[in-house]
């Protein structure tokens, strides 16, 4: 099985506890989620209607600022595993390290995949993937550079997961022609902290949308789900003071990552990645402790924290990286 955030069953198994004693920073979900509040009855007993379908759609390109047609799918997950079905199946390249869902999603439909590590080494690919913001370093790919990289390959998937803390460097909501191999990946359940509704959405040219609309069919989210996010789309107040308190709580995180001796990588205001002697140690420091991060297959040294939800949760990691930082000599 492949490495994620979020396994907190793996934590518990290994160092106790119940779920209710432990605070997960292992993923880059806001811990301070949009308040949903009541849910109507027919969003759950009904099929979503085509008009609420489009009613969603248009609430997300206002949301995300584009003019670009917009497909709503069961969570950018499952925008991910349709990729290897969007042409032929021919040489991949996905740039890393980063999320490791694109490059087993193309393995799995057929295709010839390849990990490269420089940007300008994605030219010349039937397919490349670019992560932006990426995930876990943070780095960011401008506008320009990613229209410039979309007329060297043969079709160039963007995903901007993380891309909401920072609207303004999405290709979603800068690019007014886009081209026809361009497709944009958007989750909703990150910035608004709500991962379990399973929403996200791919964004692209009309001969793009409708691809996709064929592929996932009449009903491809819930009558719940589309409640939730259009109150939550509407609600530009919260968005606005998220992002706001987001950036200081990163700022905030950096702070103490720092006096535990950690060096920043990147990251984004949903994440931090750091540096650090032995980042198994780490997190085996800080599970003792109860609190979970995310280390890396591919890194001794990194390690991924998301942000604390309450002050509560700020005290506790305070003073567990306080117990765990290494003593000066």
């Amino acid at each position: 099985m492949r490495d994620h955030g979020g396994n907190m069953g793996m934590a518990i198994a290994e160092f106790g506890g119940d779920p209710a004693d432990w605070i997960d920073l292992s993923t880059g979900i806001n811990a301070a989620p949009y308040p949903v509040g009541q849910v109507s009855a027919a969003a759950w007993a009904r099929l979503p209607e085509r008009g609420s379908m489009i009613g969603l759609e248009r609430a997300a390109q206002r949301a995300y600022r584009t003019s670009l047609d917009v497909v709503a799918v069961a969570g950018a997950q499952a925008a991910i595993q349709l990729v290897p079905m969007l042409k032929p199946v021919g040489r991949a390249a996905v740039l890393t390290p980063t999320y490791n869902e694109h490059a087993a999603a193309l393995r799995s439909g057929g295709w010839d995949v390849h990990d490269v590590t420089a940007f300008d080494a994605l030219k010349g690919y039937d397919l490349a993937v670019v992560v932006n913001p990426n995930n876990p370093d943070g780095n960011v790919y401008t506008p320009d550079a990613l229209l410039a990289l979309a007329a060297q390959v043969g079709l160039l998937i963007v995903d901007e997961s993380f891309a909401d803390p920072a609207p303004e460097m999405s290709l979603a909501s800068t690019a007014q022609d886009l081209p026809e191999n361009v497709v944009i990946l958007r989750s909703f359940g990150k910035f608004y902290g709500l991962a379990g509704v399973r929403l996200g959405f791919v964004l692209g040219t009309p001969v793009v949308a409708d691809k996709i609309r064929d592929m996932v069919g009449p009903w491809p989210v819930s009558g719940m789900a589309i409640e939730v996010c259009k109150r939550a789309f509407e609600d530009d107040a919260w968005a606005d003071r998220t992002r706001a308190q987001l950036q200081r709580d990163a700022d905030r995180l950096d702070l103490l990552a720092q006096d535990a001796g950690w060096t920043l990588v990147g990251g984004t205001p949903l994440f931090r990645t750091y540096a650090t002697p032995d980042a198994a140690k780490a997190q085996r420091d800080l599970a003792a402790c109860h609190i979970w991060t995310r280390i890396f297959p591919y890194s001794e040294t990194w390690i991924r924290l998301g942000l604390p939800g309450t002050e509560a949760d700020w005290s506790r990691l305070e003073a567990a990286l306080k117990t765990s930082a290494p003593v000066a000599t």
